[in-house]
């Protein structure tokens, strides 16, 4: 509710600072004022996205998007930009000024619109709807830009393969698959990455800051879409008409052809990938065993370490995994979840069990 308020107060402190800078001729109070703003026509259209502007200069500005014209420099650092108050709303960032502080998290920004947009991380609502697919969005361009993915418009293409995108960042994200570059590097752990934001999200967890809480489990993650992809695990209701979709029934659309595997994105089945193909590209520096994935790299490393994080509250043993803690604590209980196989003597987990 707090954060909601606050929302409320810097819209009407937006609407009040129009209202100053654009005094109305008939002399009416703000919020008449406010009213006209909203309801101003959009006569000049861009072609090839739709968005609709107020005044020509507007749409000229924005065509420069489309045409990748960004004549104004940063003297700093040298990221150019399409319009003189992109770059002055830039040159905050070296001066360190950022007015606009979160009263939830103490997080600070530049400019007013970046504060708002992050005041909606500390909230649920999604008050703009698709009237197509259903998907809600917490900004109404955030919508519009969505729009573009039914009506099939993709302004953005690739100049190497020829690839469109509906968005600009998208076509960004797909360029970097044309090169090996990746000049954002992590001062602790020296990791690279392609983009300045992947790099930022992957700070967070050094810092151990991780603001997205899954809301049935409560585990935390440092990004929203790693948070996404963990509530597939879970049972999930339907907001609409309040049933609840069982574990088993989660959509995995991504399915192995060798093994017949599911998957609930490509990622995880292109991991998956790798056993097939017999590619280890982790490789322990001090015994030389080889892993498929870096996760399996990191807990072998435990053996070498010694380290035995994970402990049982009966009977004070240490394991180097959480996996081994589990099945130790069965031998504190009369429980048989294993049935010894017949033939070679191994363990087999009880079906249900």
């Amino acid at each position: 509710m707090k954060v909601k308020e606050e929302r409320q107060d810097l819209n009407e402190e937006e609407e009040k600072y129009q209202c100053q800078k654009d005094p109305d001729v008939t002399g009416e109070k703000s919020v008449s004022c406010s009213i006209q703003i909203t309801e101003v026509k959009r006569p000049f259209s861009c072609s090839q996205c739709g968005n609709a502007f107020k005044q020509k200069g507007s749409l000229k500005k924005h065509m420069k998007i489309h045409s990748g014209e960004k004549p104004f420099s940063c003297f700093q650092c040298g990221n150019t930009f399409t319009c003189n108050e992109n770059l002055k709303n830039h040159m905050l960032i070296h001066a360190g000024i950022k007015p606009f502080t979160c009263s939830q998290c103490g997080k600070s920004f530049t400019q007013r619109r970046q504060l708002k947009d992050h005041l909606l991380a500390h909230t649920s609502e999604k008050p703009f709807s698709c009237s197509q697919c259903g998907n809600t969005f917490t900004r109404k361009t955030t919508l519009k830009k969505h729009m573009l993915i039914h009506a099939g418009i993709k302004p953005f293409s690739c100049s190497q393969c020829g690839k469109s995108f509906t968005q600009k960042g998208h076509l960004m994200d797909h360029l970097v698959t044309h090169t090996s570059e990746k000049p954002f590097i992590c001062s602790q752990c020296g990791k690279s990455f392609t983009r300045k934001g992947y790099l930022k999200t992957h700070m967070l967890g050094h810092a151990g800051i991780k603001p997205f809480s899954c809301s049935q489990c409560g585990k935390s993650f440092i990004c929203k879409g790693i948070l996404k992809k963990h509530m597939l695990i879970h049972p999930c209701v339907c907001p609409r008409e309040k049933l609840v979709i069982k574990k088993t029934e989660v959509k995995r659309p991504f399915s192995c052809s060798q093994c017949g595997n599911t998957f609930t994105c490509k990622a995880n089945l292109e991991k998956h990938m790798l056993i097939h193909a017999g590619i280890k590209s982790f490789s322990c520096s001090q015994c030389g065993k080889s892993f498929t994935h870096k996760p399996s790299l990191k807990k072998h490393m435990l053996i070498h370490t010694g380290k035995k994080s994970f402990s049982c509250s009966q009977c004070g043993n240490s394991f180097t995994q959480k996996g081994q803690l589990k099945i130790h604590l069965v031998t504190h209980t009369s429980e048989k979840p294993f049935i010894s196989c017949a033939h070679c003597c191994t363990l087999e987990a009880v079906p249900g069990g």
